[in-house]
């Protein structure tokens, strides 16, 4: 059986490199499209020649991962970057089958007409899981080329933060591409004159708080894939897209393979009883008896889901802010609230399950961060919603989402949380409505109410200029 020739390889890689060509740029339809506001977190990383490391690029299925790298190919050439220097490999594509990392620079710098290995060029492989050991060809890579800058993605991200977390440490910088924030919704529909961003409190201010909500409702049911919104006929049949195209291959595809899950049904179940629940608190014997699983294969199961960025599991704390030794209850998010509706049905925003939704795409807003995040829950079913504590376990700061204004009018009910405030030394707690934005006073502690739909709008935009991310 005759082998692929060198030639086809090589005209191959040149034309996934159109601006090697003078004149030409990165081609359609990334040129098109936005960049997403990531792209400022990701650009210093790529650029950063002193610290030797490998970027690793990963991130839940259709979250535009490979748009992204164009555009930084993009923002890079727009510089002055040589184009030679600036290689992009799809490493899933059937003639590149069986061809190692270090290979792809000889053949690149032959398809390139330059030496990639003796200048300071940049490459992108995308796709990167469809090649065996490929954290071993990146570490050889980082090791052996010093003035290579590489950048490796894919959509088994349970794969890829496997691999980067074993292998590559101290040779791998993970970068993790959320689902669209709020704030990247907005603007990607060109909405943002809906929120004033320069005010002289320092925080957004709403012009338009009913439009706001509109398109908050429309985002939680709907909007957390850039392709969602860039294609209407993806956007009128979007059930199918993120069911099919997203979840089931992450849970028919990309798990068993990674893991050698054997009863993919038993997982889809969990995962559908999860996804139903999305911000609600759950136990391992609970969803045990309730699914007829054991403990360890449900542990197992939602390690796999976690790994795979589909959920986020959230630990409990009590009433002193205080870590349990045995966590017998947790709380478990969907990392994209319109998840949901995808499986199941759009939610409207009288639903009483829609509560639940707007925690979940609060919760989802902080997706890129580290913060420690957690709930308080104790006896008397006593609960708040979101708290952060600081690296010494310290509570930092805490959330309690509501949708819905009648809280304003009944104070009586946020005692637990004004109580769990004083207790731990937090002077101002957060409280999300549907419409009311104002402070008021109560037993020393000073209650900020503010629109569920701006504080959202302002954890995006918090996160993705890099701030610490404490609770406006």
């Amino acid at each position: 059986m005759r082998s692929v020739p060198r030639e086809q390889i090589i005209a191959r890689i040149q034309a996934e490199n159109p601006w090697w060509r003078s004149g030409v740029g990165v081609p359609s339809p990334y040129a098109d499209w936005q960049p997403r506001s990531y792209i400022t977190r990701l650009l210093p990383l790529v650029r950063d020649r002193v610290v030797r490391r490998a970027v690793v690029l990963m991130g839940p299925r259709r979250v535009g991962k490979t748009v992204l790298i164009h555009h930084v190919i993009a923002e890079l050439l727009s510089e002055g970057t040589s184009p030679q220097r600036l290689c992009y490999i799809s490493v899933d594509h059937p003639l590149f089958n069986g061809v190692g990392l270090d290979d792809f620079i000889d053949l690149a710098s032959e398809a390139a007409g330059t030496n990639l290995r003796s200048s300071d060029a940049t490459v992108f492989f995308d796709e990167i899981q469809y090649l065996k050991q490929w954290e071993n060809h990146v570490k050889v890579l980082v090791d052996s080329h010093s003035r290579l800058k590489v950048l490796v993605s894919g959509s088994a991200a349970a794969a890829l933060k496997l691999k980067s977390s074993e292998s590559g440490a101290g040779r791998m910088t993970d970068f993790l591409l959320p689902p669209l924030t709020f704030k990247e919704y907005l603007a990607l529909r060109d909405r943002d004159d809906l929120v004033d961003q320069q005010t002289d409190a320092g925080s957004p201010r709403c012009r338009d708080l009913e439009g706001l909500n509109a398109a908050f409702i429309d985002y939680l049911n709907f909007g957390g894939y850039p392709e969602v919104l860039e294609s209407k006929s993806i956007r009128s049949d979007v059930d199918r897209y993120i069911k099919q195209d997203i979840i089931d291959k992450v849970l028919l595809r990309d798990l068993p393979q990674l893991y050698g899950i054997e009863d993919i049904q038993e997982l889809n179940s969990l995962f559908t009883t999860l996804a139903f629940n999305t911000a609600g608190e759950v136990s391992l014997q609970g969803l045990s008896q309730g699914a007829g699983i054991g403990k360890n294969t449900i542990k197992k199961y939602m390690e796999y889901l976690q790994a795979a960025f589909l959920i986020r599991r959230v630990s409990r704390v009590d009433q002193t802010a205080k870590r349990f030794k045995r966590e017998r209850n947790f709380k478990v998010y969907l990392t994209n609230p319109s998840m949901r509706a995808a499986l199941f049905a759009p939610l409207s925003p009288d639903d009483p399950e829609f509560g639940s939704l707007v925690e979940t795409g609060i919760f989802s807003q902080w997706f890129h961060a580290s913060f420690d995040l957690h709930y308080a829950r104790w006896k008397g079913g006593r609960e708040v919603d979101i708290v952060s504590l600081t690296p010494d376990q310290r509570v930092d700061w805490a959330v309690e989402v509501k949708w819905s204004d009648r809280i304003v009018d009944h104070l009586e009910e946020l005692k637990p949380l004004i109580r769990f405030c004083r207790t731990n030394g937090i002077r101002a707690p957060l409280i999300t409505t549907r419409t009311v934005d104002r402070v008021v006073p109560l037993d020393g502690v000073q209650l900020r109410f503010r629109p569920a739909a701006l504080y959202a709008y302002q954890l995006g935009a918090n996160i993705i200029a890099s701030r610490d991310g404490r609770s406006p």
